[in-house]
């Protein structure tokens, strides 16, 4: 199967703010997360969209990432119940990577993917990178590149890529 995979950067603080789209949100940074709970947000937001790359990571591999305090989980809640999640990997200095965001499927199309989004970026920002940069693919969710790119992110690199 084919794929085509856009690359997406930023060198300065977009300036929009995006407002909540209700009352009942929280934000919470899940420091030095479990494996099973990092895997779990992994899974519920990346599976209709056929995330691999963290499954291919083992248990040691993974951990030695998401516990580096360099990489940041930020998990988006909704009455108490997670919705969403961002990672930030800091791990390269000046530069900032969202490598992964999403929504689990159920809390898509209300509005919250774009607010959190604004949040994510204002956070990345807060450490003020050279670059903040992502790569999204034709197997996302169809909004992810347009909300990318009205998010302030502008298109770098474009490939296509042979997946098994």
């Amino acid at each position: 199967m084919q794929i085509k995979i856009t690359y997406l950067q930023m060198f300065a603080r977009p300036g929009q703010n995006v407002p909540p789209p209700r009352d009942d949100l929280a934000i919470v940074h899940a420091k030095r997360p479990t494996i099973s709970y990092y895997r779990y947000l992994y899974d519920a937001v990346g599976t209709p969209w056929q995330w691999r790359s963290r499954k291919k990571l083992s248990d040691a591999e993974l951990t030695e990432i998401i516990h580096d305090p360099r990489d940041e989980v930020h998990v988006l809640y909704v009455d108490g119940v997670p919705a969403g999640f961002a990672e930030l990997d800091r791990r390269q200095q000046d530069e900032i990577e969202l490598v992964q965001f999403g929504l689990m499927p159920e809390y898509i199309g209300q509005g919250l993917g774009s607010y959190f989004l604004s949040w994510t970026i204002e956070r990345a920002w807060g450490y003020q990178p050279r670059r903040f940069w992502l790569h999204t693919c034709t197997l996302d969710h169809p909004r992810a590149l347009p909300n990318y790119l009205k998010a302030g992110f502008a298109i770098y690199q474009v490939e296509t890529k042979e997946i098994a």
